[in-house]
């Protein structure tokens, strides 16, 4: 009886443990959705936060491709054929890849859309690229979120929104 006492306590004290780890995990998953002249967007990503860290130019450095999250690179699914700041972007599902850059920030919708990070990102496999102007946002953003809303999709984390025109 002693033995089954113990045994329960420690499978408890396991599960307990799972349980903790899995309410901690340092870049949940997120999903955005919203509607866009009738296409359903959908963004899949990690949040990951800011911790006290400088995120652009230092975390996320200037001028290489980055996931966009965290952990497995960030999704952006379409209904419907939309365009992106004027460019068209056919109904699918797409790897969301960024470039950012002091001023700017390149946007890239990527064919292969399961990737793990941008380990593997091929420039080849681009459906389409767009320059956008990051802007600094209201308020400091300690999680990276994206937004959509009216003709816009915005990620906004630390003190950058950066903003996507989509018709």
């Amino acid at each position: 009886m002693k033995k089954l006492k113990n045994l329960t306590f420690l499978f408890v004290a396991v599960l307990m443990t799972g349980v903790t780890f899995a309410q901690k995990k340092a870049s949940p998953a997120e999903t955005a959705k919203g509607k866009i002249n009738g296409s359903e967007i959908t963004i899949k990503y990690s949040s990951p936060s800011v911790k006290g860290r400088e995120i652009w130019g230092e975390l996320v450095p200037y001028g290489k491709v980055w996931r966009a999250g965290a952990n497995e690179a960030t999704t952006f699914t379409t209904t419907k054929d939309i365009t992106v700041e004027g460019q068209k972007l056919p109904a699918g599902t797409y790897s969301f890849f960024v470039i950012p850059g002091k001023d700017s920030a390149t946007i890239i919708f990527n064919k292969e859309a399961k990737q793990w990070g941008a380990y593997k990102y091929d420039e080849s496999k681009d459906q389409i690229r767009v320059k956008v102007k990051p802007k600094k946002s209201a308020k400091m953003n300690e999680r990276l979120v994206y937004t959509v809303n009216n003709n816009n999709v915005i990620l906004s984390w630390e003190n950058w929104d950066i903003p996507l025109v989509i018709k």
